[in-house]
Parts: C-alpha cells; structure tokens; sequence
C-alpha cells in the first residue's frame, strides 16, 4: 500500500478540534535572528485564538509579542503509526485586556516551565493546516 494512502488532509474546523485535546504543543519564532522552538502549554480560546502561556521574565515572551510565528501540536502514536499533526500560523501578541487576562487565568493555563505569574499570548490563526495518518491497512477516504 502507498503509505499517502493512509495521510488525510484536514479542515481547519477539524485542526482546531484536535488542538483543544492536548495541553502542550511548540511555538516557532525568532532569537536572535535564528529559529527558536519551544514547548508550551495552550489553549484554544472560544474565538479560535490559541492562549501560549509562558514565563514573564523569558526570552520567549520577548521574542513572541508581535511577530509572526508557527505554533505545531500532535498527538503521535509509535507503535501503531496513526496520529495527527496540526500547523498554525499567525501573529502572537502579549494578552494586555485585564478581563481576558484574568480569563486565562481562571482556566488554570500556566507556562508548562515554572512561572507563578504567567504571560499569556494570543496567536490568531491565519494558515491552519493538519493531517491524519490513519493506520497501515486502511486507507483514507478522499473527497
């Protein structure tokens, strides 16, 4: 079997779907002009946006408020070869509304390395794009 028989594209309903089912993924930007990744926790928030939640005083909150960045999440399984993988990109800002701030807050997002006062960044999602890799012997239903 073609192994891009197993790989289905997905909408990016479906992509912001999978995101909201793990707490960690890596956000992609720039230190010191090269590419930085870093893991951190997240939520999608009602309006798509995802919240990052990082440490105030870290580089990265530095480096993400304003600039354009790749934010990647996947739920991957290696004995079976299934999973998902979803890529986002868009422009993060630091969260500075004090009443969305507080919302972050009463979720219980937190920086997933330490940090009791966390930084929230919203990214809004301007190319959103995923894929499912189902398992070997089973091949994707094409549309």
């Amino acid at each position: 079997m073609d192994r891009e028989d197993r790989v289905q594209t997905l909408s990016e309903a479906e992509c912001l779907r999978l995101l909201s089912t793990v707490p960690v993924g890596r956000v992609v930007y720039t230190e010191h002009a090269l590419p930085a990744v870093l893991p951190v926790s997240f939520a999608v928030a009602p309006d798509s946006r995802l919240l990052l939640a990082v440490r105030r005083d870290s580089t990265t909150a530095r480096g993400l408020d304003g600039t354009v960045v790749a934010f990647q999440a996947d739920l991957l399984d290696p004995a079976t070869r299934t999973g998902w993988s979803v890529l986002v990109h868009g422009r993060a800002d630091v969260v500075r509304e004090p009443e969305q701030v507080r919302q972050a807050l009463r979720s219980g997002l937190r920086p997933w390395v330490g940090g009791s006062d966390p930084l929230f960044i919203a990214l809004v999602p301007e190319l959103v794009s995923g894929r499912l890799l189902a398992p070997v012997g089973r091949t994707v239903q094409r549309s």
